[in-house]
């Protein structure tokens, strides 16, 4: 009886420190840069977006961007090359580039009929489509976010922060700039065009993500 009790008890205590030892302590949210959010620990990627938005990304994309036709002619010849000197990636390997171009041209078609709404640009005058640009206000993908040299995924808690932080660009976009295109009237239209796109399969021209656009007058 003594030693049936005297294994019970050990076992309780087993137990015990086992449920103990799994504990899971929550990390909080970082800021891109590593610093803690100030307001108690709450994430908030628009703000986050909204607080380096002119002060950091405008200035790198602007510094970073090469003309669309040079970026990508470099990249059907030396994409490395391309990339080390008009983009990022965040790590060697299979991880694609994320370019930062300038689109100077026309607009040849618009497809305004769904929120991903886009419209293709011709840059050199000979009615062949360069860029399909979107204009939301759905946009597809995190190009935005990618290119910029100075955000990591460890700057932040998981990946589902580190996604909401890349869709928050895209959001500011729409809302700031692409809300008040006048839809039904783009085609025919001078565009210029700062923008990202990151590297895909195919001989598609490159889908761009804005972030900042100009149209010309109605022809």
């Amino acid at each position: 009886m003594i030693r049936r009790r005297f294994f019970g008890v050990l076992s309780v205590v087993a137990a015990s420190l086992a449920v103990g030892g799994c504990k899971i302590v929550a990390t909080p949210a970082r800021k891109a840069g590593g610093a803690d959010e100030g307001n108690g620990g709450g994430f908030d990627p628009d703000a986050m977006v909204n607080a380096m938005w002119d002060a950091k990304v405008m200035p790198y994309l602007a510094a970073k961007a090469g003309a669309l036709p040079d970026v990508t002619a470099l990249v059907g010849s030396n994409p490395d090359e391309a990339g080390r000197k008009y983009g990022y990636r965040a790590k060697e390997g299979s991880e694609p580039w994320t370019f930062v171009v300038n689109i100077d041209g026309r607009i040849v078609s618009a497809e305004t009929t769904s929120r991903a709404a886009t419209i293709s640009v011709d840059t050199k005058g000979d009615g062949k489509i360069a860029a399909v640009v979107q204009i939301g206000p759905a946009m597809r993908g995190t190009a935005l976010r990618d290119s910029l040299d100075f955000v990591s995924f460890n700057d932040f808690k998981n990946q589902i922060d580190y996604a909401q932080f890349g869709k928050a660009f895209n959001q500011r976009v729409a809302k700031t700039i692409l809300a008040q295109l006048p839809r039904d009237s783009l085609v025919g239209r001078n565009v210029k065009i700062l923008g990202a796109f990151t590297l895909e399969s195919g001989d598609r021209p490159p889908l761009v993500a804005p972030a900042q656009l100009t149209l010309g007058p109605a022809p």
